[in-house]
């Protein structure tokens, strides 16, 4: 096992990579009586278009595909693995984003029937046609649910904006005429194809023995038989590296007592996965505290003046094909917002060049905030992204918000905060008629 040390917070990782790929992370955390285990599976929303395992051409799968897999793999032919988990006392759940898909237990007793009840489950899939379509009924409410909520439509018509061409546009569980194409063939495919060992990773953090937790597994592993792993060919469009992809503005009326708006700012630069990435993250995190932290100068202006109110928030997501911001609130006057927001943007360096000071500021604030999450397994373990950030861990964290300059801000901020990156999106109240 690699063991990595870290001494700022007196806790040590442990990772290996088993013979059939798997990759294992355990941290165990002294003093505590839970634990919690995350296993993920590098493959999320916006893979609807990749070779399926033992074939050789790309083929074009339905939107929310991920996320109905997901949903079905609890569903066995003779029970349900919520069930087992209850039987041993843990608590299980499970989420697809756009780009991995997780399943997770935490459970303060019975550490190595759970591991082997999360670990079996989900290298155990069981799908039909009659339970394929009881499950569109269910999914389809959900869909339905998600499309009445103004604050997730106005999410995803900024990102529609953004990337009009790319999957990422798409709800995470599609549509209820894209999951109505979904046959147990297509979970099948897709399951054979991102659910190979060599595509996953296991994190486990808590009340903990590294080598007897080690030795569950290999045990556990070593019962299994996995076909030879093919390395997996996804495509994703595009985006124009000069934003002119981007469609500046959009509105939509919804029955709504006050206008939602959101101003969103897309990444045109590729970001470097492992410890660059974990820099940048923490880099844009400053960057957006100076510009519109509660204590800002542009914060504190647009409050008073009455642009924004307690609605407002933002936003960054990263990823390795793609990042963008979001700054969206309710108002009475979403143009003056919109302009608003974005003149603070655009003219950045007037809330950052010369503030050595406050970015010191920052910088402990965040540090503590860190150091305040290390303290929950769930945020050690959730934050954990081996595709995004190598083998760094929320513990790698300070010393990489330490180490950023205010240069490094400037530079950032120079790279992101471009005007052609920029779009507005709107829900306006509905016309009552």
């Amino acid at each position: 096992m690699q063991v990595k040390e870290y001494e700022q917070f007196n806790e040590t990782s442990y990772q290996t990579k088993l013979d059939n790929g798997l990759t294992v992370t355990m941290l165990p955390k002294a003093g505590f009586h839970k634990t919690y285990a995350v296993f993920t599976t590098n493959y999320g929303s916006i893979d609807n278009t990749f070779v399926p395992a033992g074939g050789s051409e790309l083929h074009r799968y339905p939107d929310g595909i991920a996320h109905f897999l997901e949903h079905k793999m609890f569903e066995k032919a003779d029970h349900d693995a919520f069930q087992t988990f209850g039987k041993y006392g843990a608590s299980a759940n499970a989420f697809t984003s756009f780009t991995r898909t997780s399943y997770l237990f935490s459970a303060t007793r019975n550490l190595r029937e759970n591991l082997e009840t999360l670990l079996d489950f989900v290298q155990d899939p069981y799908f039909t046609a009659k339970t394929v379509e009881k499950e569109k009924g269910i999914i389809g409410q959900e869909i339905e649910m998600y499309n009445d909520d103004p604050s997730w439509r106005l999410y995803f018509g900024m990102i529609g904006n953004l990337y009009p061409n790319h999957p990422l546009q798409y709800d995470i569980a599609g549509t209820t005429d894209s999951i109505a194409k979904i046959t147990a063939d297509d979970l099948y495919a897709a399951y054979r194809t991102f659910y190979h060992p060599e595509n996953m990773t296991l994190f486990i953090v808590g009340k903990l023995n590294p080598d007897e937790v080690l030795d569950w597994i290999n045990t556990n592993q070593a019962k299994k038989h996995f076909d030879a792993f093919q390395p997996i060919e996804r495509k994703l469009p595009a985006t124009a590296i000069d934003g002119h992809d981007i469609i500046p503005y959009r509105m939509i009326d919804m029955p709504v007592n006050r206008a939602k708006t959101v101003v969103g700012v897309k990444g045109l630069a590729p970001i470097e996965a492992g410890l660059p990435a974990l820099k940048y993250r923490a880099g844009v995190n400053i960057l957006l505290e100076l510009l519109f932290g509660d204590t800002s100068q542009n914060y504190l202006k647009l409050y008073d003046q009455g642009v924004i109110d307690d609605t407002f928030g933002y936003d960054f997501e990263l990823q390795n094909d793609f990042n963008f911001l979001t700054f969206s609130g309710e108002t009475d006057q979403p143009a003056q917002f919109d302009a608003a927001i974005i003149a603070g943007l655009e003219n950045w360096s007037s809330a950052v060049d010369g503030q050595e000071d406050l970015l010191a500021m920052v910088k402990k604030e965040m540090i503590g905030r860190v150091v305040f999450m290390a303290n929950s397994l769930e945020s050690i373990a959730n934050r954990y992204d081996q595709r995004l950030f190598g083998h760094t861990t929320l513990f790698d964290e300070p010393a990489t918000i330490a180490s950023l300059t205010l240069a490094d801000i400037q530079a950032i901020a120079r790279q992101l905060l471009t005007s052609q990156a920029i779009s507005e999106y709107q829900i306006q109240p509905a016309t009552k008629g």
